[in-house]
């Protein structure tokens, strides 16, 4: 036995030297929990006995910690650097990308908020995490687990078969429109479901319409597939048809537009539709938040409208249940569906199962409906909230647009030229609320589309009552204190 003692004192050193490499490079912060001395033993291939000998050598140095009962973790206060990056230093050429590689090199890659807790966070798409039906998604997938009787196999790469039948009778009653279950797609969110569309749809140099402004996002997966984006004004009655160019698709969001909020008209959705059957387009509808109306009736989707098989229409859970969720879906013509099974099968294989068999129970029990049924009347409560806040605080100083439905609002200030958006952010954001700019949901090259006024996207779904009251009264201190600084400015 005592000839082993050198070698498992250098296995001990390897060990504390691994760990300690972990916790100076900032792979392990202050209070990460380490791996039990069984499982670290049995990962290394040696006696618990040397694990432990690591870990207690290791709390001698200072630089581990344990407490009785509990998992040993990282030290708390020790003076860490920054996690290091492996790739640091290294970069990829550009001959080295594809073309589609080349195209997404200048994008900018928007960093996860980190901001710190603020007052009222008026980004949009965030929900209120108390509102997320908690009791009725753990059943939903307490259910599913036991439909799966100890099978794990690939699924269809269309979506699971009672997913697809359950969204074909929801989007019969809730939105009128008919499609067999093998024209869905479910998809890992929108953002996925206009990818393949894109994929599928445009070669480089083909031209794509959409509206400006509109989804930022949608811009960036057309100017990827490297299709020439045509932006086409929007007005009161949504996007302007009556000088669409020939093109290979259009993106729309006909039922609430992205962000200022107007309904395309019904003679435009005609237009539209003409338009796309006599060229041969497709016309992509972002039916993103359809659930939410207030002030004005249902607008059935051109998907209804369409004869032709012209129309993809794509929906999401994102604005119901949950953006962490990542389910979608497609409902395309019946000529696409196999080569869109295919795309999607080459992507992913398919979106997880168990969240589509929770999400199928969901329907299917009638919770869904019930769900949105309660977030409608809460998210109309918060709107009243917020539209009353920006009439008291705010008054004539701002115009409001797009309030009749969805999760949020663009407010334009009438007295703070567009210039000044990036300084009634920081502003705000110094004041504790989080509001965002509206300029860069325009095309680059429309400057003369757009007021030029200043104008703030405000959602308001993740808010309660209390913090929309006291996020627009701190807004409209910061307008004020602003405004002044720009009179002053002007009579110099």
């Amino acid at each position: 036995m005592a000839s082993d003692a050198p070698a498992q004192t250098r296995v001990t050193r390897k060990i504390c030297a691994a760990i300690k490499d972990q916790i100076t490079s900032g792979l392990l912060g202050p209070g990460a929990r380490l791996p039990s001395t069984r499982s670290l033993a049995a990962e290394w291939g040696v006696s618990r006995t040397t694990v432990t000998a690591a870990y207690e050598q290791l709390i001698a140095e200072g630089y581990l910690e344990t407490r009785h009962g509990a998992r040993t973790q990282v030290a708390q206060g020790l003076g860490l650097a920054p996690a290091l990056d492996s790739q640091a230093g290294c970069s990829v050429t550009p001959d080295r990308l594809s073309a589609y590689g080349q195209r997404l090199a200048d994008f900018p890659l928007l960093p996860v908020s980190c901001r710190p807790r603020l007052m009222a966070d008026f980004r949009y798409g965030d929900l209120a995490a108390e509102d997320f039906p908690m009791l009725a998604w753990r059943k939903a997938v307490g259910t599913a687990l036991l439909r799966r009787h100890g099978r794990l196999r690939y699924g269809d790469p269309r979506g699971s078969s009672d997913l697809r039948a359950a969204l074909q009778g929801y989007l019969w009653r809730a939105r009128g429109l008919r499609c067999e279950p093998e024209r869905i797609i479910v998809v890992n969110g929108s953002q996925q479901g206009l990818d393949l569309c894109a994929r599928l749809l445009l070669d480089p140099g083909n031209q794509a319409v959409m509206e400006n402004p509109g989804y930022n996002l949608a811009h960036q997966i057309f100017l990827a597939a490297g299709a020439d984006v045509i932006p086409v004004t929007v007005d009161q009655e949504g996007m302007r048809t009556d000088c669409l160019p020939s093109a290979r698709l259009a993106y729309v969001t006909p039922s609430h537009q992205f962000p200022l909020g107007s309904v395309m008209s019904a003679a435009r959705r005609q237009d539209l539709l003409a338009w796309a059957q006599r060229i041969g387009a497709y016309v992509i509808e972002d039916d993103y938040d359809s659930e939410y109306r207030f002030d004005i009736a249902p607008i059935p989707p051109l998907q209804a409208l369409d004869h032709a098989g012209r129309v993809i229409y794509l929906g999401t859970v994102s604005k119901t249940l949950s953006p962490t969720l990542r389910l979608g879906y497609l409902v395309v013509p019946a000529s696409l569906s196999e080569v869109f099974a295919k795309a999607k099968r080459l992507a992913d294989r398919h979106t997880p199962s168990l969240e589509q068999e929770a999400m199928a129970e969901l329907i299917g029990n009638g919770a869904y409906e019930r769900h949105v049924r309660r977030m409608r009347r809460r998210n109309g409560e918060r709107r009243v909230a917020l539209l009353s806040a920006v009439s008291a605080f705010l008054g004539d100083i701002v115009t409001v647009v797009g309030a009749d439905a969805g999760l949020h609002i663009v407010l334009w200030l009438n007295h703070v030229p567009k210039g000044q958006e990036d300084a009634v952010i920081a502003r705000a954001l110094e004041a504790g609320i989080g509001v965002y700019p509206v300029s860069p949901l325009y095309a680059p090259a429309s400057a003369d589309t757009r007021p030029d006024r200043a104008g703030l996207v405000m959602g308001y779904a993740s808010l309660d009552v209390r913090a929309i009251n006291r996020g627009v009264q701190t807004l409209r201190e910061v307008l004020e204190a602003l405004n002044t600084e720009i009179g002053a400015s002007n009579r110099q």
